[in-house]
Formats: structure tokens, sequence, C-alpha cells
């Protein structure tokens, strides 16, 4: 086995920008950075930001921003740059609004989406356009990276998170859109993150399994992942979670790597895990088929398309190519 997956090597995982967190409680940091011409500002809507053309991500002067905000104060604090410079993210109005009943967590993090909620072009300048995170993490820089899933993540907290947990009452948005306080109680409320395992499980014959989720498109195969339960290690869950899925026992686990997955909300915390079992049971509920797979297997069900891999921002693509020692093509 390799060294541990770098983050910094991961998509959506690489730093590349100084949050400036102590600048976050100055009130007039952001206004004055709307002044500066050396400021640079990301659009975000509903898991996309703006980009141009070859998919990299827009960085537009405050003069050039074009788009309203939303509702309740639009702007976030990325941080800052090594020259000095401040990025900033606008958030700009969802053309759906929240659903009342959000989709199940799981659903959330692994779906494959099939609509892209932000608006249309109107208000953009020339040759800029919307494009999902999801589709163009791989191939950010580490600036861009950070940049853009930061302002994702923060997006999808203040979409579903405008009210009080503890009294319902709405919240306003403060220190520079990393905290939400209430409007009656004055209680603080942070942008949360739901730990998650995801693990290339492998057996004595050095096979990996993988399966196929219900609400995934025909074709598509990926490592195991479940969300980390109250009270629970990271490697209890691993074993948990596979043995809930696919009735497989795991022994030893390691660490492998971790990524940030703002859809919306998650910390993919990736492993290698040893079967002390083989025989696969699907649970019929989240899985609808698992099996193992040989290195050959694996690349020739990709080169005939039976088998569509992770994709390229994930680290369950990550982890699969580690086992698999290449890139799956």
């Amino acid at each position: 086995m390799t060294g541990v997956i770098v983050p910094d090597d991961l998509p959506l995982s690489r730093a590349g920008v100084d949050r400036a967190a102590l600048s976050r409680t100055d009130d007039g940091f952001v206004a004055a950075a709307l002044t500066d011409d050396a400021t640079r500002v990301l659009l975000v809507c509903d898991g996309a930001v703006v980009t141009t053309t070859g998919s990299r991500v827009a960085l537009l002067p405050p003069s050039e921003v074009r788009v309203p905000a939303s509702d309740d104060d639009g702007w976030l604090l990325l941080g800052r740059g090594e020259d000095g410079e401040t990025y900033l993210a606008l958030r700009v109005p969802d053309r759906r609004p929240a659903p009342r009943v959000g989709e199940a967590s799981d659903v959330l993090v692994h779906a494959v989406p099939t609509e892209v909620g932000p608006p249309t072009a109107s208000g953009l300048p020339d040759g800029l356009t919307w494009t999902p995170l999801r589709d163009i993490g791989a191939d950010l820089t580490a600036h861009e990276a950070g940049l853009a899933t930061t302002a994702v993540a923060l997006d999808a907290w203040h979409a579903r998170h405008p009210r009080c947990p503890r009294c319902g009452a709405r919240t306003r948005v403060a220190q520079s859109g990393w905290t939400r306080v209430c409007v009656d109680d004055g209680s603080e409320h942070y942008p949360r993150t739901d730990p998650a395992v995801i693990m290339a499980v492998v057996d004595a014959d050095d096979r990996i399994l993988l399966g196929h989720a219900a609400h995934w498109p025909a074709g598509r195969w990926s490592t195991l992942a479940g969300f980390v339960e109250a009270g629970e290690s990271l490697e209890h869950a691993v074993r948990r979670e596979v043995a809930e899925e696919t009735g497989v026992l795991v022994g030893e686990v390691s660490y492998r790597g971790s990524q940030p997955w703002p859809f919306p909300a998650s910390l993919m915390i990736g492993f290698r895990a040893h079967a002390l079992s083989t025989d696969v049971t699907v649970d019929g509920v989240e899985l609808t088929e698992a099996r193992w797979f040989s290195r050959d297997e694996l690349a020739e069900a990709v080169r005939s398309g039976d088998v569509i891999p992770p994709g390229r921002a994930s680290i369950a693509r990550a982890l699969v190519e580690e086992w698999f020692g290449g890139t799956l093509s």
C-alpha cells in the first residue's frame, strides 16, 4: 500500500488561500473590501460557481458584479491572497426555493444531479456561465478549489439554516458570513460539517468491493460510504456501514485521507478496510448490488462501459485508483 493520500492531492481538498479568520469579526471589513479594486468576487448558487471559458473559476472585481444578492446578507469572506488581496463570495438567489422537507442525507451527498439550480447567465459579463462544482472540481487549481469549495459549503449552510434551531425565530448573518445569530434569543450558530466514512474494502485476494446505490444511474459503481453516528468512532463506523450494507465483516482499518464534500456539508474520511469475510448480501435499500472486482475485471468493465467509476473530483475515485495502482480509463 502506498503512502496516505495527501489532502492537497485530492480535488476540492486543496487549501490555496488564507481564510483570514481574524478579519471576520470586523463589521466593516467586507464593506471596505468592496471598495478595493484588488478584491476579487466569486459568484455562488446551489452548488455551482460562475466560470470562464475553459471552466476556470471567474474571480471578478467588485465593479463587474451585476447580479443580485440573496435576500439576507449574501456576502461571504473567503480569505486573503498572498499579496493581501481579499476574496469574497456573493450568494446569488436560487431559482428554486429550498424544500420544506429535504432529501435524505445519503441522497444529497452521493446523488448524481440531473438539474442545476442556479439562475441563467442573465447579469453575467460576456463569456461567463454557471457550472456545477462537481463537474469541474477535478480540474481546479489549489487556489480555485480552496475558494470554490468554501463558497459552495457556506452557501448551502445559509440556504438550509435561515431559522434558529432553539426557538424557530429568524437568524441574521454575522461574522462576514461565518455565523448566524438568532434575532430573538441571541444564540450563535456555526456552519455544520457532517463526518462520513468512505472505504476501499479489500479481501485476502486483494480484490475490491464496490457497490451500486439505489438512486444511481445504471452502471455507476463506487466504494461504500456512510455517515458517522453519535457516539461512534470512525473505525467502528467503517465496520458497521460495510456490515449493514453488504454483510461483509471488516477487521483492520487504516486511514488514507480526507476530502471536504460540500454537497451540502460533508467531510469524507477515507479508509482502506480489510475484509474478514467475502459473502455479499446487499441491504436492498441503500445498495441494490455489490460485488468483488479484481484489477483485471475492473479495468475490463470500465473499458466496456459496464462500470462507470466514481467521478474524478471525489475521494472515492482516489481510493479506487490507489488500490488499482494507476488511472482508471
